[in-house]
């Protein structure tokens, strides 16, 4: 056998996105480890290109049009799939021993549920996957026997946080954040928050529509219903912690009332290389956590009349069904609305009530239920 036969084969997905630059970092920390199969862009051309020439994948897909012609006329001998159709082919090969999805939104979870088709386990960045279609990808888990290792630090904290124990003695999940930038604003001046406050995260690096999210505190209320799926446990079991350092990434509480909590320094790289070497932690050079120096950890409740999202996911997520489909899918259409200032930053909540409300509700929903629902929710939306 030969070295790069034994190192694990990944395809990562939105390799040109915030997750999957970070997990590129993580390859060329264990190139011994690693070898990158399959990278996926949308439409930044030129990194994927830069990519591709250094890491040297057996194939790329480009969703953009414009962005695939211009990777397949820069690398004319690397096989270039093209449009969403190219995405979700490449998403669905078996060549690979690991899909690294780290697509952002509703985007991200049919590729998703190819890859658990082939039989392949995911390490899921794209928590829109869970939530939009968690009862059909639990019902998946089972009929294909694959598994997903998830890589948002809140959920690998769990993770590294359940390992070796018994579910049943778990008392509840505590979610940490940092609570976003307008943790302390004044909520009567919230319907003034402008899309360049709303992008200015005090921890973490993102991408735009996650950064809204947290600023909405929709991220927190979507990671809970991720969890709800990644851990099996009920609404009851769940629960936020607002914690501004972003040190604590989350934690276990037991039923003797002990809790274990998983920390480290704000940083994608260490949840992302835990997801892809598990169950190893292997050596890696990033920035280590020093408690002298950063002297107090703080922790506070959410405010819900603040963020009244945090109540529309938990309200979703006892609904279930496609209740936190639409929840999801409003949610990005409304933030995408917002950085296009087509509508105010306190209007966000309103249009994913409102859509809640007006759809019609699927128990256990199939693949076609909730991608009819997607589009319904995206025009619906749209045209508030």
């Amino acid at each position: 056998m030969t070295a790069s036969q034994q190192k694990k084969r990944l395809s990562i997905l939105g390799s040109t996105g915030s997750i999957g630059v970070n997990a590129l970092k993580v390859v060329e920390n264990l190139p011994d480890e690693l070898v990158v199969t399959y990278l996926s862009g949308n439409r930044n051309a030129e990194l994927l290109i830069q990519q591709a020439q250094k890491f040297k994948p057996r194939a790329v897909a480009v969703a953009d049009p414009i962005a695939a012609e211009k990777v397949a006329t820069a690398l004319p001998n690397l096989e270039v799939l093209k449009g969403r159709e190219g995405l979700l082919e490449l998403a669905g090969r078996d060549d690979v021993d690991l899909v690294l999805n780290g697509l952002v939104g509703s985007a991200g979870m049919e590729p998703t549920v190819q890859a658990m088709h082939a039989g392949v386990n995911v390490a899921l960045s794209n928590k829109e996957s869970l939530v939009m279609a968690g009862d059909y990808i639990d019902r998946l888990l089972t009929q294909t026997g694959v598994k997903l290792y998830p890589v948002d630090s809140e959920h690998s904290a769990i993770w590294q946080c359940l390992t070796g124990e018994d579910l049943d003695d778990v008392e509840r999940l505590i979610l940490t954040g940092s609570g976003g930038p307008f943790r302390t604003r004044d909520k009567g001046t919230f319907n003034t928050i402008s899309v360049e406050e709303a992008l200015k995260h005090p921890n973490w690096d993102m991408g735009n529509k996650i950064t809204i999210d947290s600023a909405t505190m929709m991220n927190k209320g979507l990671e809970i219903i991720e969890a709800r799926w990644l851990f099996h446990l009920g609404p009851e079991q769940l629960d936020i912690v607002v914690h501004p350092q972003s040190i604590i990434h989350s934690m276990v509480e037991f039923r003797d009332k002990s809790v274990k909590a998983q920390l480290g320094v704000p940083d994608m790289k260490i949840p992302i290389q835990y997801a892809l070497t598990w169950p190893r932690h292997r050596p890696a050079d990033w920035e280590a956590l020093d408690l002298v120096r950063l002297g107090q950890l703080t922790f506070e409740a959410p405010d819900l009349e603040k963020f009244p999202c945090i109540e529309l996911a938990f309200d979703a997520l006892k609904q279930g069904g496609t209740a936190t489909t639409v929840l999801n899918v409003a949610n990005e259409t409304a933030v995408y609305r917002f950085l296009r200032n087509e509508i105010k930053f306190t209007q966000i909540p309103i249009l994913i009530e409102r859509a809640l409300e007006a759809h019609d509700f699927v128990e256990h929903p199939q693949m076609e239920d909730i991608l009819t629902l997607e589009s319904w929710t995206q025009t619906y939306v749209n045209q508030l």
